[in-house]
């Protein structure tokens, strides 16, 4: 969690280990220091250092991934280059699964902040032709707890984007988004529309399992391991 609040954590343990198989081991920590939330590209500008920092400790215990659990996958390039285990994020994970199920697809998200953020990981992941749209419910991070307003909120946009945007699959643009995504799926059905809502946790968290169950990781002809320098100055 890339973020140094920890109201979601024992949802997020719930809902991951549900998730995954019996015998997967998941772990789940916060920062040490860093942002409340991650609504900017500041907020994510000032959780990377002790992602990073928490990422390598993963690797040195053990774990065999490691998922940036925050929509806008912070750290996960730069993670991928100085660990030697897979490295996902919600964000890149759920694009791809929504471009295997559907031409087009639409992201419903928290707030306008994040739309830049999202636009720029779809052009880079190369997916960006298949956005039909990216809409936001207006609600922030840190207040999404409220199940029911948000999944009224979540449905109306998800049908301005299918009748509007010409979406033909959903997917929940933030990890807070927890234990929606199959009501509202149905939800669509009995509209009408039977079209995938994509949770962005779950498709991280198999698409982590997959890697390392095939025994592959990041390359390094992409992700390169960077050049030994000095690079915090000692005070």
């Amino acid at each position: 969690m890339p973020v140094i609040s920890d109201i979601f954590n024992e949802e997020i343990r719930k809902e991951i280990k549900s998730y995954v198989s019996e015998s997967t081991e998941v772990g789940v920590c916060n920062l040490d220091y860093g942002p409340e939330s991650i609504e900017s590209e500041y907020d994510e500008a000032l959780c990377i250092p002790n992602f990073l920092e928490k990422a390598k400790q993963a690797e040195e215990d053990g774990y065999q991934g490691v998922i940036s659990d925050c929509f806008g996958d912070p750290g996960v390039k730069p993670a991928r280059e100085i660990l030697d285990i897979p490295v996902v994020g919600p964000c890149e994970s759920s694009m791809l699964v929504a471009s295997s199920l559907a031409k087009s697809f639409s992201i419903v998200t928290v707030l306008p902040n994040v739309v830049p953020m999202i636009e720029n990981i779809s052009k880079t992941l190369g997916v960006d032709g298949n956005v039909a749209s990216i809409r936001y419910v207006n609600i922030p991070v840190l207040e999404v707890q409220d199940k029911e307003k948000l999944k009224s909120a979540l449905f109306e946009e998800m049908i301005k984007a299918i009748e509007h945007d010409n979406a033909h699959a959903l997917v929940l643009g933030c990890t807070g988004f927890m234990g929606v995504a199959a009501e509202l799926q149905e939800r669509l059905s009995q509209k009408g529309y039977d079209v995938p809502v994509i949770d962005p946790a779950f498709a991280a968290t198999k698409m982590l399992e997959i890697l390392i169950a095939m025994g592959v990781k990041q390359s390094r002809l992409t992700y390169m391991t960077p050049p030994s320098k000095q690079r915090v100055k000692s005070s």
